[in-house]
């Protein structure tokens, strides 16, 4: 008998309080209870709609019928087969706009809390198997993959359990690329990370380290003397983008890449960390993203009071809105239809204020959305001692720059001739941010997915 619950069983978190202090995971995650409560929501619709959802198409109702009857490690099982991190997508998805957005429960209610589910399905096989994947057989080919982010280590994934000897090769000396460097502790626990990384070593992926393709070795050196017979480029998107405004060269003045790898990946929040970040007390983060939502809640809890500055209205926030919620119950302000005309600075350098301008909404600009323009007579100034610039991100010209042959659009990304990751040079492809510029973990793992397959096919046919 379904549980016919109008509303999502709530995910319990820690205090507003005490999280704002803290670098603790802020979500708690669903106990086995209220995770087969859950589960028993779901009306096991014949032509699951949820699954049109999922860029990994993940067998979503088998997965939670089987958590509806306890059955916890074929749940996961389940999810495996189609996603290579499943801890990590049941915690950074943006469930609401893709899967549990086609949910049938969700017409008159809540939809099925199809994220949580699947955060602790992964959760239980982590806490529970101490059996390591079986390590598929050689079939003798070798590709490697570029980059160790979401595309990367799906793609990776992917083949290697096709048999396929898989290197990934990561600038970073830490795997994980924006998993690690990117989403902040309380949203990721880096542990989970590593447990899902660690999945795929034991599959047979070889993971190195600190290798700047590019400059310690050219995807051509790739290919004609280390003998791959294929390459993915699961470079991301790791260019931070400035708005041209007086001031921005003051100190300060962070990139939101900048200062959360300062944070996430060098652990610059703790008080005995070697590479301390120096950050302010009045901080102003710009811009309305997922990204500006993680950059703002850690300078909250460095101890600063924050303003998010956004030009558009809240009803445009590109950001989850569990993200936004959590960030206003943290206590951080949002001035929205604002602009930053101006970065001042004091006679040493250092920030001192933003002379801001109000705006209001005019006629829909290309993205369909109504364009910001200016309202006359209205600036202001807002007192500060830094600003973090959260205004996305573009891919590094390195590869391109040092790939002979290799297509890409004028703003740098990679062009892909179709869904497969095809780029205009035979046995090369690409995905993730660094074809699409900055998106979703989810969005990079499906680009992944459909170049490994497109992988497999080519080196099939060759």
């Amino acid at each position: 008998m379904p549980n016919m619950a109008m509303k999502k069983n709530p995910m319990p978190s820690q205090e507003p309080q005490a999280r704002g202090r803290n670098f603790q995971e802020v979500a708690l995650g669903y106990t086995a209870q209220t995770a087969i409560d859950e589960a028993q929501r779901c009306l096991n619709c014949k032509n699951r709609p949820c699954v049109s959802g999922c860029p990994v198409r993940i067998r979503i109702p088998d997965f939670i019928k089987e958590m509806a009857a306890g059955n916890f490690e074929a749940a996961y099982q389940i999810i495996a087969e189609s996603s290579s991190l499943p801890a990590v997508c049941g915690r950074v998805c943006p469930q609401e706009s893709q899967c549990e957005s086609k949910c049938v429960r969700g017409i008159k209610g809540e939809p099925v809390g199809i994220g949580r589910l699947e955060r602790f399905a992964a959760d239980w096989h982590n806490a529970h198997s101490t059996q390591a994947p079986a390590k598929p057989a050689s079939n003798g080919h070798k590709v490697a993959v570029i980059g160790s982010g979401p595309s990367g280590l799906t793609c990776a994934g992917d083949l290697a359990k096709k048999g396929y000897q898989v290197t990934v090769f990561e600038a970073l000396h830490l795997a994980g690329g924006v998993l690690v460097y990117g989403i902040p502790e309380f949203r990721l626990p880096k542990s989970i990370v590593q447990k899902e990384i660690d999945t795929l070593s034991q599959l047979g992926v070889d993971i190195q380290t600190n290798v700047v393709i590019g400059k310690t070795i050219t995807i051509a050196e790739l290919m004609d003397e280390y003998g791959y017979e294929a390459v993915f480029i699961g470079s991301g998107a790791g260019l931070p983008k400035f708005m041209n405004i007086p001031g921005e060269n003051l100190k300060g003045v962070y990139s939101a890449n900048e200062f959360l790898t300062r944070i996430n990946l060098m652990k610059a929040y703790k008080p005995d960390s070697d590479t301390p970040i120096q950050h302010g007390k009045h901080v102003a983060v710009v811009g309305g993203g997922n990204v500006a939502m993680d950059a703002a809640r850690c300078a909250r809890r460095l101890g600063a009071d924050v303003t998010v500055i956004y030009r558009r209205t809240e009803a445009e926030l590109p950001a989850r809105r569990e993200e936004v919620e959590h960030a206003k119950e943290e206590g951080i302000v949002f001035r929205f239809l604002t602009n930053p005309l101006e970065i001042q600075g004091d006679e040493q350098g250092w920030v001192k204020a933003a002379r801001c301008q109000e705006m209001a909404l005019g006629e829909p600009d290309a993205s369909g959305r109504r364009r910001p323009v200016p309202v006359e007579g209205s600036e202001f100034e807002i007192p500060l001692d830094c600003v973090i610039m959260a205004l996305g991100t573009s891919p590094n010209p390195l590869i391109k720059s040092t790939t002979e042959g290799l297509e890409t659009q004028k703003w740098g990304g990679i062009v892909a001739e179709d869904e497969t990751g095809l780029t205009s040079l035979p046995g090369i492809y690409a995905g993730g941010d660094a074809v699409t510029g900055a998106a979703t973990v989810i969005l990079a793992m499906g680009a992944g997915k459909n170049a490994a397959a497109a992988i497999d096919e080519y080196l099939k046919n060759k």
